[in-house]
């Protein structure tokens, strides 16, 4: 049948369409979205960096009408468009039935990183990840939300590893035309600014927006030409530079960000702190409550109302600390403000009142001045009320007012396409409408609905997809494209053998070579013919943690230079892209923190949907959510006190599950070649953490515990 040429108008209104989609980071949880720039230039695509704007910006105008008189590819287009419009404009959300007393006054999320795409990459690790997905989730819900940060424009660091297998760090411009964000305008049609006083100087910023499904972010940049060029540099990099360039940051976030929001004519009912850094916005609060005629006394009680904070670091070096002289220098506006002395302004960030050896801290800040606080999973609660005790003279440790509401990951956005296409053969269009509900998941734990052999069937595409990712990705760090690389790397690694993934930033708590301590053991096991494991590692360490980059350079030499070698890889530049090819593609997730130094972790989170078994230290959120039949524990709910003695038992604790648990069940197959009791324990891990540790739930649990508990 032959099918009439679309009109110049309706060409018009594809176009538009997508600029509008392209735009708006719904795509990034939308594999039909994805598609469609994909097939538009599948190597812009994937040289940069997944950008839907910049693969716009590849493809000309004309070629665009051209490409939309195919009628199979403007009807995917049109479907895709009407799917984005109905989500953005659908009533009956959970927030419109649940949380209808935020709809003038939504939450304020104010984070120092957000981790949304690979295609802008302005988040340094776990903080900023579990921040994107709080707000992917927020918008999911229908939650009145708005997102607070910086635009760094040279963003966090790209990863190189040099000769001597030493991670070196470079930058690249950010620049917004070629990024899913837009300048918020002022009613005179101009960018947005604002001010903030930070040291002596009035600092200027300007405004961006970057669109999350229903919800905005907003990312202010200080690169004005009105600025002094270290005050441009303000927001030059994640957490780049000193304690100065901190400590400045972090005015910018919390002071700046509470005026760009009045300037928005915002009126926020929560202002949630993800982490101290944004602890300086209280301060601003209570300026403007003593200029609207509140007492000091008063000004502090009507911020402590509005405010609830989050913290995320058991670890004492996590938590910003400031010098006396230097929060003098920086800072020394806010106590005039207050009508303080600068000792008494030092006291709101100190533990001890009167000490003038305690330096400043955000966090204690942050507890101060918020109606509630939270750690991140159940462990880090009571961790964080004893390190805290302090703070609440005459409270038992058990009394210290910090809950916890355990981490999750956002399931849509993490989702790789071959299970996607596995729903939606299974249970067709608008599959999507249940994904987060105990009931979808369980499901496959019933052989009716899926069978051994296709759950074993969907492993060996997804574990292929990761083996043959690894092996470009190996070969482009190589820099040499002899043809006989090209073999090499062909063969490296085995899409048949139990594989082990590593991925996450570098720190040393994490203790990434930790298995490694077993050297001659693990050897004995990747060399096995009968039941040989793999080992993909991938992260970064932090520019001024040589001992993070002395972990990579050791296991990247381990790789190249010793019997492990075509048996370990260690891939470059870990981005989200990297991890999400590797949680779906792994058949283990390997974690071993220090414990009890992992606040939550979500990386194991991300790969439960996918059939990924986690094998981990019981910290963090895999202590409650190991059940004894979805995966796997290295050694008991408990820790020695000894450093030395912790990393010596539990390095003979993980391998030793690894070799009495882990491998016996991967390989014990029956007569067809299916691993029966693998994948029972693939089912459990689907069935019980993928409904549970997901912001769905995390989202609705903030609210329902804090957002909507103020007065």
């Amino acid at each position: 049948m032959k099918t009439e040429p679309l009109s110049s108008a309706e060409l018009s209104e594809l176009i538009l369409g997508l600029n509008r989609l392209a735009r708006n980071l719904w795509w990034t949880w939308n594999q039909e979205a994805q598609e469609i720039f994909h097939k538009l230039s599948p190597r812009a695509w994937q040289n940069l960096y997944h950008n839907a704007v910049a693969v716009l910006h590849e493809v000309s105008d004309y070629e665009l009408r051209t490409r939309l008189q195919e009628p199979a590819f403007a009807d995917a287009v049109r479907d895709v468009l009407k799917k984005f419009d109905a989500y953005m404009n659908e009533p009956n959300t959970w927030a419109a039935e649940n949380a209808q007393k935020l709809n003038d006054k939504p939450v304020a999320y104010f984070s120092a990183e957000f981790g949304l795409s690979e295609t802008l990459p302005i988040a340094a690790g776990g903080l900023g990840i579990l921040a994107g997905d709080h707000a992917k989730s927020a918008s999911d819900l229908g939650l009145p939300f708005v997102g607070i940060s910086l635009f760094y424009r040279q963003g966090y660091f790209m990863q190189t590893i040099n000769e001597e297998n030493w991670q070196t760090e470079y930058y690249s411009i950010l620049n917004p035309r070629n990024l899913p964000m837009e300048a918020v305008l002022d009613a005179k049609g101009e960018q947005l600014t604002c001010m903030v006083q930070i040291a002596t100087s009035q600092v200027k910023f300007k405004v961006w927006q970057v669109n999350v499904g229903r919800i905005p972010l907003y990312l202010m940049d200080t690169n004005l030409p009105e600025n002094e060029e270290h005050y441009r540099d303000l927001t030059l990099r994640v957490y780049g530079g000193d304690s100065t360039t901190r400590i400045m940051q972090e005015i910018l976030l919390g002071v700046g960000g509470v005026r760009m929001l009045r300037a928005l004519g915002l009126q926020p009912s929560v202002f949630h702190m993800n982490e101290g850094h944004a602890a300086f916005l209280t301060l601003e609060l209570m300026r403007e409550k003593l200029a609207a005629g509140s007492s000091l006394d008063e000004a502090k009680a009507l911020t402590t109302k509005e405010c609830i904070f989050t913290t995320h670091t058991p670890v004492e070096a996590g938590h910003d600390r400031f010098s006396s002289d230097l929060v003098q220098y920086a800072a020394h506006r806010f106590a005039s403000n207050l009508k303080i002395s600068h000792q008494e302004f030092m006291d709101m960030g100190r533990v001890q009142q009167g000490d003038e050896s305690e330096p400043f801290c955000m966090t204690v800040l942050a507890l101060k001045y918020s109606r509630t606080a939270n750690g991140v999973s159940e462990l880090h609660g009571e961790i964080s009320r004893q390190m805290w005790q302090g703070l609440y003279p005459g409270k038992s440790v058990e009394e210290v007012p910090i809950g916890h509401i355990t981490n999750g990951v956002h399931v849509a956005g993490w989702m790789k396409g071959p299970l996607r296409r596995f729903f939606r053969r299974r249970l067709g269009e608008g599959w999507e409408t249940d994904l987060n509900t105990p009931e979808f998941w369980q499901r496959m734990e019933d052989p009716e609905f899926v069978s051994d052999e296709e759950i074993w069937a969907l492993r060996s595409v997804l574990r292929r997809e990761l083996i043959e990712f690894a092996r470009r990705r190996l070969l482009i760090q190589s820099q040499n494209l002899k043809r006989e690389n090209f073999i090499t790397y062909d063969h490296l690694l085995n899409p048949d053998v139990l594989t082990i993934g590593f991925a996450r930033r570098f720190a040393t708590y994490k203790r990434a070579p930790l298995i490694f301590q077993q050297f001659e053991h693990i050897v004995k096991l990747v060399k096995d013919k009968q039941r040989p494991i793999q080992f993909i590692f991938a992260g970064k360490a932090h520019p001024r943690d040589d001992e993070g980059k002395r972990f990579i350079q050791h296991i990247i030499h381990l790789s190249k230079h010793t019997e492990l070698h075509g048996h370990l890889v260690f891939l470059e530049n870990y981005d989200i892209h990297v991890a999400r090819q590797m949680v779906s593609g792994c058949d283990v997730w390997l974690n071993n923190p220090r414990r009890p130094l992992e606040a939550s972790g979500t990386s194991g989170q991300k790969t439960s949907a996918h059939g990924c078994l986690n094998m981990s230290i019981m910290d963090g959120w895999w202590r409650e959510g190991f059940d004894g039949t979805n995966g796997f524990a290295i050694g008991p709910d408990s820790h020695p006190d000894s450093i030395e003695e912790q990393d010596r038992v539990d390095s003979e604790n993980l391998y030793k599950v690894l070799n009495d648990e882990v491998i016996p069940t991967f390989y014990n197959r029956d007569a067809s070649g299916v691993p029966r009791q693998w994948i029972q324990k693939i089912r459990r891990s689907i069935s019980t953490l993928t409904p549970e540790y997901n912001t769905w739930r995390m989202v609705q649990d903030y609210a329902n515990k804090y957002y909507l508990t103020g007065e």
